[in-house]
């Protein structure tokens, strides 16, 4: 058991998934801070300074000037403004994978589409031996076509 889960784990297919992962989280978290550090701050001073990431909803009753404060507090708190920039980082990193997968089956189209090299032999109708294409008598039978 131990010798056929060794054999499994070097396998090719399993270090291109754990280097896919690898990578995947390290794109995630170039993502995130795209959103966060990038595209966020624009857009929340477009909307009169507003900052994604503090705005919360505070179901306790109380008022807490930002969400550590809040959190501090333990105030029972819905965190929108978080969410909205998670909702963002989902719609990037989708339409990324979205745009990958749409060139890796462009690529796989234009090779399937690659028409097969024209064949140099055909069969002879009476002793079915293989002969070049451009041959007007059989070699083997000698019958003429």
């Amino acid at each position: 058991m131990l010798k056929e889960f060794k054999e499994f784990a070097i396998k090719g297919n399993m270090m291109d998934m754990a280097i896919g992962i690898i990578i995947g989280a390290a794109f995630g978290k170039i993502v995130s801070s795209l959103v966060a550090d990038i595209l966020m701050p624009p857009l929340g001073k477009a909307m009169g300074g507003v900052d994604f990431s503090s705005l919360f909803l505070n179901l306790t009753g109380g008022s807490y000037p930002s969400l550590a404060a809040a959190k501090a507090a333990g105030a029972a708190t819905i965190n929108y403004g978080i969410f909205i920039n998670t909702v963002i980082d989902f719609a990037i990193i989708a339409f990324v994978l979205f745009m990958i997968i749409k060139g890796m089956n462009a690529m796989k189209r234009k090779e399937a589409a690659a028409a097969p090299a024209p064949p140099t032999t055909k069969e002879c109708g009476f002793c079915y031996t293989p002969i070049p294409v451009k041959a007007v008598r059989c070699p083997h039978c000698t019958s003429t076509f």
